[in-house]
């Protein structure tokens, strides 16, 4: 089929950059106009019925808001402002997008004023001498960068930053425009000619998913047979890929155990009888036990790094006495950590249904050991509720929120998590069931993700639930997020564990604390109240349930202040195995 042009008249390079955007199937713009993207937030006033603006009161939310929204979509997340604010002050939504695998695309400028760009101008960032290196800066966590100096160039250029962001590993790609190129138009006759988006695009849908080689497949297929005692890992590549019922169809059908590593919790339900839970430094004794008794392991979506493998302790995972076959996009990935009897190298959607083929016509079956052992390991060793889950005592006992936070989410929730000890506690003891998703910022750990996440998770899907739930540091960091909540009519709902301390920190000190804690008598839910927000402050266990049903009820933004212990700690959940 013959290419066709982009335009047939002369626009205004923004306006064919907001043409690509809106080609490629982009709906959603998070950010804050400044400098030069001023202009391209003018043009996306005439796209406003297919492509939403969406506001943020700092830049750094807008990062964390486009990564979920790659992660959750499988699009670019676009987050868009002025380059000296949007390359500093979200670089932690950015790095958790690149470390992640999240599609991005941050669109900025140079903010360089030409034809004055090699006189270091005011906010310039054209790496000239008296000026900043816009480009410098942000290439360290993307995986490229354009800037564009020509006209030809920002449009053409903007498709392949989204080319690249959905290419292989996928991640964040951006793009700095000179001034002189959003001050330009462009037509049917510049170049280099433009043409419509879609063909720059790697192929949609299941049938372009990359497959592995049959070789590659037959001979993980052979391993899986011959096990006694096989498991599956399963990382955030599977979320990334879309690849949980494929997961769950072959975990099914062998009756094979499923464990997750950190950043891959919620792609398996933790009711299910074949769930493990998360494995590795902050895992599950059960878990752990598990996945060290194993003989084969199917590694799906994970590079198997040092806190999924509790610091490749080899009580844990021993490529010695385990054969490990792994499942990978990026060929990179493969056999990165640990060396692997088989890779296959594919899509995680598209090699777990080739697996589950192969088996079935190899006549692999279930031996009837997975459900029986994760039955045991749950009932003997450590899982997710403890006797602390049923704590009445006040403070509030983290786990008794946690465990009544699992009885109150309907199984369609979207919950995000934050950084510190409640992400912790949350990921070892908060039980996902039925198409729950669970989202946290396992790439790098920045505070601050659970709001802004939440709002997000809310804007992608508008009929589920979305809980941030977090802790009173993080919950410090990003509450501006909360007039966004109120101002575009965002009903999210955040659970803050007050606690008056970042725990992490305070506990790790031992007994010489320096800034860790707070001042004592925040009233967050007075501050979210004065912010137009429904709030309700608890102090008492027997009091959640009925906090959290009004909660996830409520059609306005809601915060939920809950006063929390500090008396579990990080080690209460660290698994011995971590210790080095």
């Amino acid at each position: 089929m013959a290419a066709q042009r982009l335009l047939d008249h002369d626009v205004s390079v923004p306006e064919a950059v907001v043409r690509v955007l809106e080609q490629a199937g982009i709906d959603h713009v998070f950010g804050m106009p400044g400098g030069g993207t001023g202009r391209i937030f003018n043009a996306l006033y005439d796209h406003q019925n297919k492509i939403r603006s969406v506001l943020v009161r700092e830049e750094g939310l807008g990062a964390v808001m486009a990564d979920v929204y790659g992660r959750l979509t499988g699009k670019p997340g676009v987050v868009m402002g002025q380059a000296a604010f949007m390359l500093t002050n979200a670089g932690m939504g950015i790095v958790e997008g690149f470390l992640a695998g999240s599609p991005m695309l941050i669109l900025s400028d140079l903010s360089d004023n030409a034809p004055f760009s090699h006189h270091g101008p005011y906010q310039s960032g054209t790496a000239d001498y008296g000026s900043w290196d816009a480009r410098g800066t942000i290439a360290g966590y993307t995986k490229h960068v354009f800037v564009a100096r020509e006209p030809g160039q920002a449009v053409q250029q903007t498709q392949l930053a989204i080319k690249h962001a959905l290419a292989g590993h996928r991640g964040p790609v951006a793009v700095l425009y000179h001034s002189a190129a959003l001050g330009a138009t462009v037509g049917p006759d510049t170049t280099p000619r433009l043409y419509e988006t879609a063909p720059y695009l790697a192929p949609s849908g299941d049938e372009a998913r990359q497959t592995a080689p049959a070789a590659q497949v037959e001979g993980a297929v052979r391993m899986l047979a011959a096990a006694e005692r096989p498991l599956i890992v399963a990382g955030n590549g599977v979320r990334i890929a879309g690849a949980r019922a494929e997961l769950r169809a072959l975990a099914e059908y062998l009756g094979t155990p499923v464990a997750t590593t950190a950043s891959g919790k919620g792609v398996f339900p933790d009711t299910h009888p074949l769930s493990l839970g998360v494995f590795g430094t902050f895992g599950l004794e059960a878990a752990n036990t598990v996945v060290a008794e194993a003989d084969v392991i199917l590694a799906v979506g994970t590079k198997l790094g040092p806190t999924d493998t509790a610091f490749e302790n080899r009580a844990l995972l021993d490529p010695e006495r385990q054969t490990i076959v792994q499942i990978d996009v990026e060929p990179r990935h493969a056999a990165w950590t640990f060396p692997v009897a088989q890779a296959m190298l594919g899509d995680a959607k598209a090699v777990l249904a080739q697996l589950l083929a192969a088996a079935k016509d190899s006549g692999v079956a279930d031996n009837g050991w997975g459900s029986r052992r994760v039955a045991e390991a749950h009932e003997s060793l450590g899982s997710w509720d403890v006797e602390a889950s049923r704590s009445d005592e006040t403070p509030i006992e983290p786990r008794r929120l946690i465990r009544e936070l699992h009885l109150a989410l309907p199984d369609d929730a979207i919950v995000t998590c934050d950084a510190g000890e409640n992400r912790l506690f949350m990921m070892h003891h908060f039980r996902t069931r039925g198409m729950l998703e669970y989202l946290q910022p396992a790439a790098v750990g920045g505070m601050g993700y659970a709001l802004p996440a939440a709002l997000a998770a809310k804007l992608v899907h508008p009929e589920r639930p979305a809980v941030a739930v977090c802790g009173d540091g993080g919950f410090g960091i990003a509450l501006n997020g909360l007039l966004t909540a109120v101002e575009q009519r965002i009903p999210i709902v955040t659970v803050v564990f007050n606690n008056g301390h970042l725990g992490w920190v305070y506990h790790g000190q031992g007994d010489r604390h320096i800034a860790s804690g707070f001042a004592n008598g925040f009233d967050y839910a007075g501050i979210a109240r004065a912010m137009g927000c429904e709030s309700i402050r608890v102090e008492r266990p027997e009091a959640l349930g009925e906090a959290l049903d009004k909660a996830v009820k409520s059609e306005r933004p809601i915060v939920l202040d809950v006063v929390t212990s500090m008396r579990p700690t990080f080690r209460d959940v660290t698994s011995p195995l971590a210790a080095h």
